[in-house]
């Protein structure tokens, strides 16, 4: 809004046309209204009260990149999972079954930033187009090895591209909202919305792996991911209109800059870290206690639970006109996650399980909203979709450290020792952040700290 009013008395000190006034001065706010509406969306999006999802998804065009976008992420939901269910059918353990997973998630946080760089550098289609071909064909392979009993050490090798090559959806269809928004209050809306839809494919997708893996075959679940990935991959690729522009206005030098020397990025990537913990955690510790009782077909079901919660409170987060300071939210969600996630170990049944993994579901949105709200801010957009893939990536590799961590527990203590992972992940994330927390200060004077990566001026408002 201030950015509305600003433009509107630059507009009237430049010499345009005063209208007359209403009484009440209804003419000069219906003014500021209508401008703050057009700058919020590049003109792009109609005109609202506030922001909010409805104005969001009447952004124009955005559907043509959603619908596939959400078709091209739904298998990334499937392949932790999947590899778990069907490594430890094969091998009898879960130690083993994380421990290819967690090859599969440390690889991909490695490439996804330079998958990143590169969309940033040469445009989207040009780097889903060949990877989602690679992973669809390392899918079939590592599902090849482990059924014909492959030792441990090929299972990692096939591990590698298939991680490698997962395609980054969520920080691509992030970065096009980001063509569309600009500098609209209608990013933090995106941010939320995109965060609840990551976490709809997260019910969805273990309810789905866990269903193909224990009713239909071991090996159904990571096939169909791989065909999934192949499928919707090419469908979000060929949306070319909404994808960033590159090689103009200097991109592709400013591209040559990592997002990652941005010293708030790297506090983030640090919390989205503890935050994959979680997952990964919950994945096996699931999967372990599911089995102990005598019903592993469950463990999509309370998977499912903790999603859903994070989903909810994703869609309340994106509903509130926040006036708290981000990097506050984000502390606060973070010791929110911290707390309930310290609670999962002392859950013995199925209830008191689902009750407490909703908890920490409804606690991971708010931090990961936040999350990706405060890059808007410390990034310029040129190295954006590098820095989504930097805090994809973290989550990731958190995941993979927390999958194997948690295996490892779940083989050599009791049933429900890998709920201690989350529960460490988290807390170390929340002492990170509050030490480091003045970081995440926008740069003054309108520029990163990153050598050699500009950032747009700031407007004077009132």
């Amino acid at each position: 809004m201030g950015a509305g009013i600003y433009r509107t008395r630059k507009r009237t000190a430049l010499g345009a046309p005063r209208t007359g006034a209403l009484p009440g001065g209804r003419k000069a706010r219906a003014v500021v209204s209508t401008v703050t509406s057009k700058s919020s969306s590049g003109g792009s999006a109609p005109a609202s009260a506030r922001p909010g999802y409805g104005q969001l998804l009447r952004t124009r065009g955005a559907w043509t990149f959603l619908l596939p976008g959400f078709a091209a992420r739904q298998p990334f939901a499937m392949l932790t999972l999947s590899i778990v269910l069907l490594v430890q059918h094969t091998t009898g353990s879960y130690g083993a079954a994380g421990a290819v997973a967690a090859v599969t998630g440390v690889s991909m946080a490695l490439f996804a930033p330079f998958a990143g760089r590169l969309a940033d550098r040469h445009g989207q289609r040009a780097v889903l187009l060949p990877g989602v071909l690679v992973h669809a064909l390392a899918g079939l392979g590592l599902t090849a090895l482990a059924l014909s009993g492959a030792p441990l050490w090929a299972l990692f090798a096939a591990a590698v591209p298939t991680g490698a090559s997962v395609p980054q959806i969520g920080p691509m269809v992030r970065a096009r909202w980001g063509v569309k928004l600009k500098d609209s209050p209608l990013m933090t809306t995106a941010a939320a919305f995109e965060s609840v839809t990551d976490e709809l494919t997260f019910v969805l997708g273990p309810l789905l792996a866990t269903a193909l893996c224990t009713a239909v075959d071991p090996a159904a679940g990571l096939l169909t991911e791989a065909g999934l990935t192949l499928v919707g991959g090419l469908l979000f690729a060929a949306q070319r209109g909404t994808q960033p522009s590159v090689g103009r206005d200097g991109h592709a030098r400013v591209a040559h800059d990592s997002a990652l020397r941005v010293p708030g990025v790297r506090v983030l990537v640090a919390v989205f870290l503890g935050i994959g913990s979680v997952f990964g955690g919950m994945q096996v510790s699931l999967a372990a206690f599911t089995e102990s009782i005598g019903s592993p077909g469950l463990n999509g079901v309370l998977y499912g639970i903790f999603a859903a919660g994070n989903m909810l409170s994703g869609v309340v987060c994106g509903a509130i006109a926040w006036k708290t300071a981000p990097r506050r939210r984000l502390v606060v969600g973070c010791t929110a996650l911290a707390l309930t996630a310290s609670g999962l170990w002392a859950a013995h049944s199925v209830a008191v399980l689902a009750g407490v993994g909703l908890l920490v579901g409804m606690c991971i949105a708010p931090a990961l909203i936040t999350g990706y709200t405060l890059v808007e801010g410390l990034v310029p957009a040129t190295a954006r979709t590098e820095a989504f893939t930097w805090l994809t990536g973290a989550v990731a590799f958190g995941q993979a450290a927390a999958v194997t961590a948690a295996g490892q527990l779940e083989d050599r203590l009791w049933d429900g020792a890998g709920f201690l992972v989350p529960m460490a992940g988290t807390v170390l994330a929340l002492v990170t952040l509050v030490a480091l927390r003045s970081r995440l200060a926008p740069p003054r004077g309108g520029r990163t700290v990153a050598r050699g990566v500009g950032h747009r001026a700031p407007l004077a408002v009132d």
